[in-house]
């Protein structure tokens, strides 16, 4: 019998939490103020994942702007990504934006 999308969600969700010592949000989204999937010290994080096993995921540009829209809500944090996977017990990936990016590179350089 297959599980709904949302236990692999929640699933992806703590795993994404614990390797980035961060916290699942209650209730993500669904309220005013907790927004994104995941929050870290330094991060909101949204994530997606697929319920079978994929070679390819389809990224929508309406998830990186709702995530990016959300981490200005929080009025708390000013960097976003977005983990996504292609199935489950499959790696993470993240995506950032450009100026985060440039941010990593500069400390790297340092």
């Amino acid at each position: 019998m297959n599980k709904p999308t949302r236990y692999y969600s929640k699933k992806q969700e703590r795993k994404v939490a614990k390797v980035n010592n961060g916290s699942v949000v209650a209730n993500s989204g669904a309220t005013r103020f907790n927004k994104g999937d995941v929050k870290t010290d330094h991060f909101l994080i949204e994530c997606k994942t697929k319920t079978d096993p994929s070679k390819s995921i389809s990224i929508k540009k309406e998830w990186l702007e709702k995530t990016q829209e959300e981490m200005f809500a929080t009025q708390s944090l000013f960097r976003w990504a977005l983990a996504f996977n292609f199935g489950p017990d499959e790696p993470n990936y993240y995506i950032i934006d450009e100026r985060t990016f440039k941010e990593f590179n500069r400390i790297l350089d340092e």
